[in-house]
C-alpha cells in the first residue's frame, strides 16, 4: 500500500499525505509547501509516508 501512496504523492503530494495521516497539521503544511513548490511537497509528502 506504501507504493500507492508514494505513486500518488509524486503525482499530488497532498493526496499521499491525506492517505496516509487524513486531515490534519500534516496534511495542511504539505499543501503550503506545494503551493511554495511542488518539489518541496513532494519531498515532505514521501518524508511523511516513508516515516511511518
Amino acid at each position: 500500500m506504501d507504493i500507492i501512496r508514494i505513486i500518488f504523492a509524486v503525482l499530488l503530494p497532498p493526496l499521499g499525505v491525506f492517505l496516509q495521516v487524513g486531515f490534519s497539521w500534516t496534511f495542511v503544511l504539505n499543501i503550503i509547501l506545494t503551493l511554495f513548490g511542488y518539489l518541496p511537497g513532494i519531498i515532505h509528502a514521501v518524508w511523511v509516508i516513508a516515516r511511518e
